[in-house]
Parts: C-alpha cells; structure tokens; sequence
C-alpha cells in the first residue's frame, strides 16, 4: 500500500505541472491569479495559518514550517480545486462564467526525529487563462478594428520544509520555494480589411529561489488544557530570474482554432531580465484555543510592492496586506457511538487590500470560508486521516470606472493518508 502511494505522488506531480487553470481577467496583469497556499485547512480556516499549530498527529504546516512541533506520522495529501467564477460589468451590462478544475496540492510529510520534521510539497503558485475580445465600431456598426487579449501558463511551486523544536514552547523553520513555469500574454490587433493579423506577444520565463523562515511559540496551561499561540514568518533571499521576451510580429492562422500562425513576419524582437519577481512578504498571526477542542486564531499578512514587465511597459504593484481569522471545533473525539462528535468543523473569513491598482482604484478581495475533516472509521485522535471538504465564497473587483466584479465559489476536496511508517520490528 505504501509503494502504490509513492508511485501516486510522483505520478500526480507530473499531472500538476501540465494542467491548464482558470481565472479572472485581473490575472492579465503581472504574473497572474495567485493560487498558492490553498491547501483545504488554510482555505477552510479564512487563510490563518501563522499560528496555527495543529493538534493532530498528522498534519503538517507548510505555510509556517516551525509550526510543527505535535506532527509525528507520515502524512501524504492529494487534494483538488473546483473553481466557479461569474463576472460582471457595467461596460455595456456584460455578464459571463468561467469553471475549472484541477489538481492544486500534492505534499509528503514525515519525522526525522522528536525534534526535528520534514515536509515535500508541489503546488500552482498563479496562472493565466483568459481570452478577451474588444472591437471598436463606428456609428453606423461597422467595426474599425478589433483587440484580442489571451493569456496563458502556470507558475508553479516546489518547497522543502524543516521544522525544529527547540523547547517544549518554542520552535523553528525554514522552508526552501522553488518557482517555475512560463506564462505568456498576447495583444492581437485586426482590421477589417487587411488580410495579416498585428500580434505583440510577451513570455515570461521564470525560475526563482527564495527562503521563508518561520518562528512559533505556544504555552499551554496544563490545569485547564487552554493554550495560546504566537507566530511569525518571513519570506527573503530572493535569486529571481525571469527571461521577459518580446515578440511583435504578423501574421494569420491557418487553423480554424485560431493557434497556428503561418507566414510570421517579425517586426521586432528582444529580450530583458528581472530580478524582483516575488518581493518581501512577513506574517504574525496570534491564536488561542482549548487542547482537542477548538482553537480560534486572526492573522495579518504583507507583501512588499513590486515592479513587472508588462507588454513592453512597466507595470507597479502596490504594497498589499490581508487580514484574516478563523479556527476549528472539534464536539467529542472520544464519543465513536456519534460519528459527527469527531469531526473536525472549521470556519474562516479575511479581507485582502490588492496589489493590483486600476485607474486609482484598488483590486481588493474578501470572503468567508468553512470546511469539515471527515476522518476514516478506525480513525483516532493520535492518527487523524480522512477526507477534507472545503468551500470559499466571496468577492474581488469592484462596478466602479467600468471595472469587473468577480464572486467566486470554490469547493475544495482532498485526503490526508497518514501512518506511522519505517517503524522498526521488535521481536521477543
């Protein structure tokens, strides 16, 4: 059962690089929709994770490494996303709906030692997926030319994880995140009567290094089993490379899908570097709870502002923050006459202050989250597997100047398979 569990690992991993998401048409602007860090437990919980130190033997934290000091089985979690999002715009009253699905988390975890733990994770960081048309008409209703934007690719994240505990309350981790993938943005322009299309493509390639370090620091009072918690990390030591290509050329399509361009004429090419893709971020959550019980924690997140290629111009994000709370409430986990007594109910909800501005307005997002961790039937408190279920509604965007408003409704779904492995056998 654990070597089909591996080859499943490796072979899911494969699968995540080569899927195409969706997203908002706010993803044409830098390096797309963000989708990391929407793991079930953070999604479910409104994004805390800070200082969330998980009760349960079998979960383990990737957003704040050192926040695994009760993690001591072997974890494998394969979870997927189903995104529903409905757009609209008070620019000539349009309305549309976009729906994917896709393999969004793939994460190994295992002790090396009492103190020290490990984690393997594989995730899309952001993507880009749209396809907009905007023509131009005279006032008689003949089209003077038509714009085609299209977007695409997936960045992805790789990460390795260690936690250290260096106190019964006080513990430490670093986290290594690998980013890589190639997104790519194309501006058509056509005009009724000309016979070659005028196309200015731009294709970011990415490979980029950094660090999180995180720290965590729980008491917890013995005589009425009530704890609190402190967190912090911070994301640095960015070795970014991004390759931006430019491409403005002509031509037309010899397909009926409208992907193969025949007698491509280039007008102009060349080629520029960056080196500030994935600026600072910090986080300091602050959380308090009853031990197997419930726990409640609310959170703060940062994100330093960043400057990015963007058809040829430069595109400035602003400094951004997120705010977040949520928590946990597990009703009886020793009552296994009542399966829903242990069942793990979660709950959430956060505001998040965009880094994307439009014509002085800000893209901002908010919304409300809950989940449940169903566990196994031979399930315990000491070995919690079982399905995770998740759901996030909200909103981002605004009506404002002509801009789209975006609500979303995603359902998340996963399993956590955890056991405790490379036991060694004891013979009398």
């Amino acid at each position: 059962m654990k070597k089909i569990f591996v080859v499943s690992f490796i072979s899911v991993g494969y699968f995540l690089n080569a899927q195409s998401l969706s997203n908002s048409p706010y993803a044409t602007y830098g390096i797309g929709d963000q989708k990391y860090d929407n793991t079930i437990e953070t999604t479910s919980m409104g994004g805390i994770s800070t200082a969330y130190i998980s009760d349960f033997t079998s979960s383990f934290n990737f957003a704040n490494p050192a926040n695994n000091a009760n993690f001591e089985l072997t974890s494998i979690r394969l979870e997927a996303t189903n995104e529903n999002n409905y757009f609209k715009t008070n620019y000539k009253d349009t309305k549309s709906t976009k729906h994917s699905t896709y393999l969004s988390n793939i994460a190994l975890a295992f002790p090396i030692s009492p103190k020290i733990k490990m984690g393997l994770a594989y995730q899309p960081y952001s993507s880009k997926s749209y396809d907009v048309i905007h023509t131009e008409t005279a006032k008689d209703g003949t089209i003077i030319n038509s714009n085609r934007f299209k977007g695409s690719g997936t960045l992805n994240i790789a990460q390795i994880a260690l936690s250290y505990k260096v106190t019964d309350q006080f513990s430490l981790g670093l986290k290594g995140n690998y980013y890589f993938g190639n997104l790519f943005d194309t501006n058509e322009l056509a005009l009724p009567n000309a016979e070659l299309i005028n196309g200015y493509e731009t294709k970011n390639s990415i490979k980029n290094f950094n660090f999180t370090l995180g720290t965590s620091y729980q008491k917890l009072n013995s005589r009425t089993d009530r704890k609190l918690t402190i967190g912090a990390t911070a994301t640095f030591g960015n070795t970014s490379n991004m390759v931006t290509e430019y491409t403005n050329s002509t031509y037309f399509y010899s397909d009926l899908a409208g992907t193969v361009k025949s007698y491509e004429s280039i007008i102009d090419q060349k080629s520029t570097s960056s080196k500030n893709l994935l600026p600072l971020q910090a986080s300091l959550g602050v959380g308090y709870g009853e031990e197997n019980k419930w726990f409640l924690s609310g959170q703060i997140d940062y994100k330093k502002g960043e400057s990015i290629a963007y058809f040829g111009n430069k595109l400035d994000l602003q400094d951004s923050y997120r705010i977040s709370a949520g928590g946990w409430y597990l009703p009886n986990y020793n009552n296994f006459r009542n399966y829903f007594s242990r069942v793990v109910y979660r709950y959430g909800a956060f505001y998040e202050k965009g880094s994307l501005q439009i014509g002085g307005t800000n893209i901002n997002k908010m919304g409300v989250s809950a989940g449940v961790m169903l566990p196994f039937k031979n399930s315990s408190i000491t070995r919690m597997s079982g399905l995770e279920i998740g759901i996030e509604a909200g909103k981002r965007g605004t009506l404002k100047n002509n801009l789209i408003n975006q609500n979303f409704i995603n359902l998340k779904v996963g399993f956590n398979f955890a056991d405790k492995w490379f036991r060694k056998s004891l013979y009398n």
